[in-house]
């Protein structure tokens, strides 16, 4: 959902039997929910569109958005129907007002949630299973609203609590792969969006340029794997895709084409995991990967220019396929 951050690993050649396996990733699994949870589309349409703002894990001080849960109790009322709920939450994100937020001390913390053209079924979508489920929620938050309110807002998670289940613990390499991407986006994700609220898009490309990889390897480091973002369009040549990794971003980009649903790959060599998952651009992303006549501004496009003299990460237009994640582990 953001602009796309590039770290570079080679992968070792083997001798080795290799396996690979292609995985549907509306069937990867997450760890706190069994399968009527979890196959909920609301789900990965959350956990893909609005964890990298909204993540219920990021501690409180360092937040740029509040945590959905916070979302659900304001928006949840004891006697209004999925349908309004679902209705209540489109009104605002179809283009965000402060006349039509029901939550004026997130403006007032965060200020208002930037325009971005979501798409009005996706949002019902994560309205559904948001109004149907109990949704993952920091710790501090219950005490947290009811302080805040004085009481006057209610703490709302109403909804199934799904418990996790052995089955529920022993994750397919395609669900670790995609645990350590998600984690790793939305952490550069939270440091990136508060980089472009705070000082501007200018300053973001600045910030890719210095932190992009330390947080990068920080992430790995904490994850015990190995973590990069490639592109056979790089904005730093460092970050080129290898023979193996061209391959897969073109199958991505050909389901991409064809508006098929594109499936992330695993394979293993030598007792090593790889996991491949593509990136795709946004509205956001294009204010530094977009055209240069319409979507980047002058001084952000000569800031580019100055850090990323090879810079060819640039003509992209919404939903195309960036790069791919390429994370190995044990």
């Amino acid at each position: 959902m953001l602009m796309i951050l590039l770290i570079s690993l080679s992968i070792s050649s083997c001798k080795e039997l290799e396996k690979a396996e292609y995985t549907n990733p509306d069937k990867v699994k997450q760890k706190t929910t069994n399968y009527t949870s979890d196959q909920h589309p609301g789900k990965k349409l959350m956990v893909n569109k609005c964890y990298v703002c909204h993540h219920p894990t990021t501690e409180n001080k360092g937040r740029i958005a509040p945590p959905m849960v916070a979302v659900k109790s304001h928006y949840m009322t004891s006697d209004i129907t999925k349908e309004a709920f679902a209705n209540a939450m489109w009104n605002f994100v179809e283009k965000p007002s402060k006349e039509k937020s029901k939550m004026r001390g997130a403006i007032r913390r965060f200020n208002l949630m930037p325009y971005r053209p979501f798409v009005e079924e996706e949002i019902r979508q994560i309205a559904d299973y948001i109004y149907d489920f109990k949704i993952d929620e920091p710790e501090w938050f219950q005490e947290h609203i009811e302080e805040e309110s004085n009481g006057k807002m209610p703490y709302r998670n109403d909804g199934k609590e799904v418990k996790s289940t052995a089955s529920d613990l022993e994750n397919t390499p395609a669900e670790r792969g995609l645990e350590y991407a998600l984690n790793t986006k939305k952490e550069l994700g939270k440091n990136l969006m508060g980089t472009i609220q705070k000082k501007g898009v200018k300053e973001a490309v600045s910030f890719c340029n210095k932190q992009a990889y330390p947080i990068t390897d920080s992430m790995a480091t904490a994850q015990n794997a190995t973590i990069k973002r490639v592109s056979d369009q790089p904005r730093n040549s460092i970050n080129q895709a290898n023979s193996r990794e061209l391959e897969i971003i073109d199958k991505f980009k050909k389901a991409v084409a064809l508006n098929d649903t594109y499936q992330p790959v695993t394979e293993v060599k030598n007792g090593r995991s790889h996991f491949y998952y593509p990136i795709m651009t946004n509205s956001l992303c294009l204010q530094c990967h977009g055209t240069t006549s319409k979507d980047i501004q002058p001084e952000v496009l000569a800031s580019i220019s100055l850090l990323y003299p090879e810079d060819k990460a640039l003509g992209y237009d919404v939903n195309e396929v960036r790069g791919i994640w390429s994370i190995s582990f044990e």
